[in-house]
């Protein structure tokens, strides 16, 4: 035991002596800390400026003022007076409700491990008082409050969360990057006096797991200065052993360069990737934020999360996903429904999701809508086939697995273990469901079928 004690402490201060240059050949090298992985599943906060309008999306100003949508044009015409500029939308809001300890413990009651605020959106105003950001900043108009510094006080002092923050490296209509952008991103002034001075105060002053950032797309990494950045983060900044970063971080960086890869907003790809991916997508199918003129049909039904949820663990990956509270501060009941179903689930079936790895099949060779995932133990490796519709005559028919004499099957939340026979010709396997009574019934969606002492 004191050996092994020993080569553990070796192996964790080689890790960390590791220094990392301002390379992505470098960068990329950097192991993923491992808590990321397990974690599985985090929750998204969309919250800013554009939540007060709460019209169309959190592009409401482009829409109205870059690149003009009739609608948002023709809204802003019958709503305000002519003279009106998206700033005087800041007094509006006013956060007068928002509770940040009541928000932590129901994100951590939906079963998620991290969470992650975003603390500037690409209107460019800033959810924490922010010395590169004058009077744009939810200290000095609006609310009066650092909104980044509570939630990340109270997820600390109320769960055992992760916080992680997004944070947009542009700003449509900031004329110092409109300067930089018509010189053919040849001059750097707006990342030397913003966005690089506004990542580095966030990183301090918070201390955050996670940095999801956006926004990068019209320039390559070489003008946002992200590789000095990232080596910065994981040598010397206060949280280099445990943060994880995405991989928007210039043109051609996404799905190539980062920590983990979130590729596209809603990326799911339905099959392993090599490299660990987030799949960030929305309850609301057409915003991020929240929206006032949303209709209940344009919200994912709590099966349709499951789906997203169980097929990306399956894949390899991890789901954000995203809540979009008001301007007064609350999380409206549709969003705390899904929310508090996808806790209900997770509790009965998170065995089969956190902590595990992608199966050597991810979806079954003969039944649609059956997902895989494994835990390797010390002496045996646990496969959980997680289906999405309830089978005919209470039978499951699976290909994938093929048993032994050894072979025993569960279903999780079910207390007694469930009777079973190998399939025809010796190969996959067929599962009995018990009689169950609504309340025997473990869950209402997506039900979850662990085995142990499979041959593959």
């Amino acid at each position: 035991m004191a050996t092994y004690l020993v080569c553990f402490v070796l192996l964790f201060s080689f890790v960390n002596s590791l220094k990392y240059d301002p390379t992505w050949e470098s960068l990329d090298a950097r192991p993923l800390p491992g808590w990321y992985d397990e974690a599985k599943f985090g929750v998204f906060v969309n919250w800013g400026i554009y939540s007060v309008p709460a019209f169309s999306s959190e592009w409401f100003w482009w829409q109205w003022k870059g690149q003009p949508m009739r609608a948002v044009v023709d809204y802003m015409q019958k709503n305000y007076r002519p003279d009106f500029t998206y700033a005087d939308f800041a007094a509006m809001f006013t956060t007068e409700f928002y509770d940040p300890e009541e928000w932590a413990e129901m994100f951590q009651d939906s079963g998620a491990k991290y969470v992650v605020l975003s603390s500037k959106h690409h209107e460019g105003y800033t959810m924490w008082p922010s010395k590169y950001s004058f009077n744009w900043n939810s200290n000095a108009t609006g609310p009066k409050r650092d909104l980044v510094g509570e939630l990340a006080a109270a997820v600390r002092a109320k769960t055992q969360m992760k916080f992680g923050l997004y944070h947009s490296m542009f700003e449509w209509f900031n004329p110092v990057y409109l300067n930089d952008k018509d010189s053919g991103f040849k001059k750097q002034d707006f990342v030397r006096t913003k966005t690089m001075p506004e990542l580095y105060e966030l990183v301090n002053a918070y201390q955050p797991e996670v940095i999801w950032s956006d926004g990068d797309w019209e320039a390559n990494d070489t003008y946002w200065n992200s590789t000095n950045f990232l080596a910065w983060l994981y040598n010397e900044s206060p949280v280099k052993d445990t943060i994880v970063a995405n991989d928007r971080w210039g043109h051609g960086c996404p799905c190539k360069h980062g920590g983990f890869f979130s590729c596209t907003d809603r990326y799911n790809p339905g099959k392993l990737q090599k490299h660990k991916w987030e799949n960030a997508m929305t309850i609301d199918k057409f915003s991020w934020g929240f929206r006032r003129n949303a209709r209940i049909e344009d919200f994912l039904t709590i099966e349709q999360l499951l789906s997203q949820l169980i097929s990306t663990v399956s894949c390899g990956g991890n789901l954000l996903m995203s809540v979009g509270p008001t301007k007064y501060g609350t999380i409206s009941p549709l969003y705390q429904e899904r929310l508090r179903q996808m806790g209900q689930w997770l509790r009965v079936n998170g065995d089969g999701i956190y902590g595990t790895r992608p199966w050597v099949h991810q979806n079954d060779t003969v039944v649609k809508n059956v997902w895989y995932t494994m835990k390797k133990g010390a002496t045996e490796t646990d496969v959980y086939a997680i289906l999405l519709e309830w089978p005919d005559n209470n039978l499951v028919k699976l290909g994938a697995p093929i048993t032994s004499s050894d072979t025993t099957v569960n279903m999780l939340g079910y207390p007694d273990k469930v009777t079973w026979t190998t399939g025809a010709g010796g190969k996959g396997i067929n599962i009995q469901i018990p009689p169950l009574s609504v309340k025997t019934m473990p869950c209402k969606w997506a039900w979850t079928f662990k085995m142990t002492g499979l041959q593959n």
